[in-house]
């Protein structure tokens, strides 16, 4: 049976289920929860950031059945469910700050629903910050908050100094909260293309610890030349035959066109799927 390609598909559970080829990276993953809470990683557009952060979910929602056979299922022993948070600020268009706070607002609606709310909560940030608490005290486990494209507003007003000042303070105080609820907090992880500098969004968050270019963490999204070739050999070879061209050259014209990205001076040479 040939494998099936998760082309387009960033959900973890929806992967897994129709059992599209997927490149273990959980033991990696099970080492980022077991020695940190905060973290930050930014890697380019089509990297598999959302995947990541969709595993993660599945991981803390409980999930067992989705990681049997991988890594995970050897190393995790306990299987808690946690209350999860994933705000996804990827695919929506940014183009006022009545839209951002359209978003944050539809998103804290949805869990207010879960975990309900109070009259006294009268901004995005304190809402967002009586949900985290009341998920943990509801749930009796604390909260895991997850955010995909932490930036994507930013970079859309990048042309737009004085919309962006606008994102930039409206997250800033959203993004706050992680702070704020360190006690309520099981992990949290954002993700993004860009860091900011210290007087952005990120001022407030000296808790955030920056993976990006952290060695340990390099392979943690992308594929490297060994899973390259643990994985897809066999279509290697059939593309090699379908190309007319030799094994070996097929793989250099792979490595030429998707390998050269380094995360850290000693991380191998990642292929990005897509570029």
């Amino acid at each position: 049976m040939s494998k099936l390609y998760p082309i387009g598909i960033q959900n973890f559970e929806d992967l897994r289920k129709k059992d599209y080829i997927y490149v273990d990276k959980t033991a990696l993953i099970y080492q980022l929860i077991s020695t940190g809470k905060y973290y930050f990683l930014s890697r380019p557009r089509r990297f598999g950031k959302s995947l990541l952060i969709s595993t993660l979910e599945a991981y803390f929602s409980g999930k067992r059945e989705l990681f049997a056979g991988l890594e995970m299922e050897k190393l995790e022993k306990d299987w808690i469910e946690y209350p999860v948070l994933h705000l996804d600020l990827n695919t929506q268009k940014y183009d006022s700050v009545e839209k951002l706070e359209g978003i944050l607002n539809d998103a804290l609606c949805r869990w207010e629903d879960i975990y309900g709310s109070r009259e006294s909560e009268t901004s995005l940030s304190l809402r967002f910050q009586g949900i985290i608490r009341r998920a943990a005290e509801k749930t009796g486990h604390n909260t895991v908050i997850l955010i995909d494209e932490y930036d994507k507003p930013m970079l859309q007003a990048i042309g737009n100094p004085e919309l962006q000042t606008e994102y930039r303070n409206t997250l800033k105080a959203f993004y706050g909260a992680l702070k704020s609820c360190d006690g309520y907090i099981q992990f949290a992880m954002l993700t993004g293309v860009t860091k900011f500098g210290k007087v952005s969004v990120f001022s407030d968050l000296n808790n955030l610890m920056d993976i990006s270019m952290i060695n340990r963490f390099s392979e943690i999204c992308g594929i490297t030349e060994e899973e390259l070739h643990r994985y897809f050999d066999d279509d290697i070879h059939t593309l090699a035959e379908k190309l007319g061209t030799g094994y070996e050259e097929t793989c250099a014209r792979l490595k030429l066109n998707y390998d050269g990205y380094h995360f850290s001076f000693k991380s191998p040479g990642m292929y990005n799927p897509f570029s």
